[in-house]
């Protein structure tokens, strides 16, 4: 969820924002398509990048502590069965039922139990790099299309005002959703993702005219 609302976000302000600079320097239709364009593969490959590199690290600490509690199992049961137990303590049990519980866990798999307690791990459950990947890319691909068809359909006289008008809609359904899948109130959601992104199109409509003097 993260990586997809990350990458539909950025896809809707990061393409507004250089189809409405280019647009605002130019009328050269083709011009404004090829820049929209180049922004959108770039954008789409540099979120996908970004979301596989930041999940693989914590996808690589939780199986590396798997492997390390395994063979601590291996090793020395008993140690592990104290490290399960002092864990259990540490999360709110009373000595006698965190002894209980892990006596219990230790006929059935002890593995997860150490896992799950002692990092706070879902075992057998890790984060998958390539799922946030395609979710980010996908994202910002199918977002980008909004203000990129917009500033290519409308005529010159209306590009701007009209892609600036879609990419609000846009980014109030983005905040909508996001605040949705959350469970986080709407309201809020929406008119901070607006805001956001209208200043960040302002931000860049400025700077594209100050350099096209």
């Amino acid at each position: 969820m993260r990586a997809g609302v990350l990458g539909a976000n950025d896809g809707i302000i990061s393409i507004a924002g250089v189809v409405i600079g280019v647009a605002s320097a130019t009328t050269n239709i083709w011009i404004i398509f090829l820049s929209g364009f180049a922004a959108i593969l770039a954008g789409a490959f540099s979120m996908a990048g970004g979301e596989y590199v930041s999940v693989s690290t914590p996808k690589d600490t939780e199986e590396a502590a798997v492997s390390r509690e395994k063979l601590l199992l291996d090793q020395d049961r008993e140690l592990a069965k104290k490290s399960l137990d002092a864990a259990y303590i540490q999360n709110g049990e009373c000595k006698t039922s965190a002894q209980l519980l892990t006596n219990k866990i230790f006929l059935k798999n002890p593995l997860k139990a150490l896992v799950e307690e002692k990092y706070g791990i879902e075992y057998e459950e890790f984060t998958n790099p390539w799922h946030a990947a395609i979710s980010s890319f996908v994202a910002f691909f199918l977002r980008s299309l909004p203000p990129m068809l917009s500033v290519t359909i409308f005529p010159s006289d209306y590009r701007i005002p009209a892609t600036v008008l879609i990419v609000g809609v846009a980014l109030l359904l983005t905040g909508y959703t996001s605040a949705r899948l959350g469970k986080d109130p709407t309201r809020t959601a929406m008119i901070r993702n607006l805001a956001i992104g209208l200043l960040t199109m302002g931000v860049t409509f400025l700077l594209e005219q100050l350099f096209s003097i």
